[in-house]
C-alpha cells in the first residue's frame, strides 16, 4: 500500500513538472502566435505585400537621400534627397504602427538588390551619383505606385486602405520631386507591371514589384506547429505516465 502510495506522488511530481514545462514554453512563444484573432482584420497576400513593399521602401530610401543630402552635386538633388529621407521617416513610422495593429512581420533590412544600389551610390559621385540617385529611387517608386493603388482599391481593411492612401501621398510627392531635378530619363523607365484585368495576378504583379526580404522572420503557421508538437508530446508523456501507475 505504501508503495502505491509513493508510486502516485511520484506520478502527480512528474504531472506538475510536465505542466510545468508546457507552460513556460507557452509563455515563450511570440505574442502574434497566440493573440486572440481581430475580428476586423481582414488581411490578404496583397496587403501583406503593401506593408512590405512600404516598409523595404523606406530601408533603403531613407540612406540614400541622406547620402543624396551630403554627397549630391546639384542643390537640387541635395534638397530633394533631404525630404525624401525625412518623409520615409514618417511612412516608416505608419508602416509599424499598421502592422503593429494588424499584428504583421515586417522585413527589417534592405533586400539584396537594394543594398545593391546603395553601394552602388557610394561608390559614385559628383554628377554620376546625382544621376544614379535620380534614377534609381524615380525607377522604385514608378515600380510601387500601382501596386499602393490596386491595393488599395480592393482591401477590406480599413487599416490597410488607409496606409495605402497615406503611401500613395508619399509616394506620388516623392517622385515629382525627383522629375523637378531635370535629370529623370523618361525613354528609359519601365513599363509598370499591371495585372491583367479580370485578374487574379494582383499579388505577383505586386511582388514582382516590391519584390522580398529582409529579417529573419518566425511565420505564425511555425509558431502553432511548435507549440502543437510540444502539447501533443506532452500529453503523449502524461498518459504513457498514467499507465504505468
Amino acid at each position: 500500500m505504501a508503495s502505491l502510495e509513493s508510486a502516485r506522488r511520484r506520478l502527480a511530481h512528474r504531472v506538475t513538472l510536465l505542466l510545468v514545462v508546457i507552460g513556460a514554453g507557452i509563455g515563450v512563444l511570440p505574442g502574434v502566435a497566440l493573440a486572440a484573432p481581430n475580428p476586423g482584420v481582414q488581411m490578404n497576400a496583397a496587403d501583406m505585400t503593401l506593408l512590405n513593399g512600404v516598409r523595404l521602401a523606406g530601408l533603403w530610401e531613407m540612406p540614400a537621400g541622406t547620402m543624396a543630402a551630403e554627397k549630391g552635386k546639384s542643390p537640387r538633388v541635395r534638397e530633394v534627397g533631404a525630404e525624401i529621407a525625412r518623409q520615409h521617416g514618417v511612412l516608416d513610422q505608419l508602416v509599424v504602427e499598421a502592422a503593429n495593429k494588424l499584428g504583421a512581420v515586417l522585413p527589417t533590412d534592405p533586400t539584396v538588390q537594394q543594398k545593391g544600389w546603395l553601394t552602388e551610390m557610394q561608390n559614385a559621385s559628383g554628377a554620376q551619383f546625382d544621376q544614379i540617385f535620380v534614377t534609381r529611387l524615380r525607377v522604385a517608386h514608378g515600380n510601387i505606385f500601382p501596386v499602393i493603388g490596386a491595393v488599395r482599391a480592393s482591401t477590406k481593411d480599413p487599416i490597410v486602405r488607409k496606409l495605402a492612401e497615406d503611401a500613395n501621398k508619399f509616394v506620388n510627392d516623392h517622385m515629382t520631386m525627383l522629375e523637378s531635378t531635370g535629370l529623370v530619363r523618361w525613354q528609359q523607365l519601365p513599363p509598370p507591371a499591371l495585372p491583367p484585368a479580370q485578374s487574379d495576378s494582383l499579388v505577383a504583379a505586386a511582388q514582382a514589384n516590391v519584390g522580398s526580404g529582409g529579417g529573419l522572420q518566425v511565420g505564425t503557421g511555425i509558431v502553432w506547429a511548435v507549440f502543437l508538437i510540444a502539447l501533443g508530446t506532452g500529453g503523449y508523456t502524461t498518459w504513457r505516465l498514467m499507465r504505468r501507475a
